[in-house]
């Protein structure tokens, strides 16, 4: 070894992630070469946007961007790629990929004569749209109508609350229910089913109202 030179230990990109003891492994054994360059204008003005939007749903940003990223990505990339082509810090592309494939959105390939692991998104945009919203669903829904149900089963025993109130925690938690079982059997639906359904648009009611014709303006 040369007078003056030190090892150093690897630095900390050269580590795998630690996608936790949830994730499932899918192997994709292929050559993938990634491309480094900037990001196009419209890929970037997309992820930003998509971050933006993931704020608002109450999403992390970091989690939205990475999504967005692997989403229109032609090819899986490693948690360094990311890190890069976002300049985001590396534990926080881990932590945000962590979140994504607890969601089920991204998933950990493989690829052939490459030990690093490699992520991509899930492509079809229905498959997508339905675990974001079964996701939600179990995150906020769910647990309202938990509290719904105690709130109206507590409400019915108690004389202090007036039957206007109770009525009004019953009819909420009917709409809740409704809305609830709607949605799960929507779910269950084929996509092409779902895609039908939402073209006919203003259809739909019409059919359920029984006109024929939207009504002329007065």
């Amino acid at each position: 070894m040369p007078r003056g030179y030190a090892l150093r230990p690897p630095p900390y990109d050269c580590y795998p992630i630690d996608t936790g003891p949830f994730l499932s492994d899918i192997s994709v054994m292929t050559e993938i070469s990634v491309d480094r360059q900037p990001l196009p204008p419209a890929i970037q003005r997309f992820v930003l946007h998509w971050g933006e939007m993931g704020s608002v749903w109450g999403v992390n940003r970091s989690v939205s961007q990475i999504h967005a990223l692997l989403y229109v990505s032609d090819h899986p990339l490693t948690a360094e790629d990311i890190a890069e082509r976002l300049e985001i810090a590396r534990s926080n592309v881990s932590n945000s990929l962590k979140e994504l494939i607890g969601w089920q959105l991204v998933r950990r390939v493989h690829v052939m004569g490459d030990r690093r692991d490699f992520f991509e998104a899930e492509a079809d945009v229905f498959e997508m749209v339905r675990r974001i919203a079964q996701g939600r669903k179990q995150r906020e829904i769910d647990p309202t109508l938990d509290v719904l149900r105690g709130c109206a089963a507590e409400a019915k025993g108690d004389a202090a609350i007036s039957p206007a109130a109770r009525a009004k925690l019953d009819g909420m938690l009917e709409f809740v229910t409704t809305i609830d079982k709607s949605f799960s059997e929507l779910m269950r639906l084929p996509a092409s089913t779902v895609m039908a359904l939402l073209k006919m648009g203003g259809a739909i009611g019409r059919m359920v109202t029984g006109r024929a014709t939207k009504p002329k303006d007065r």
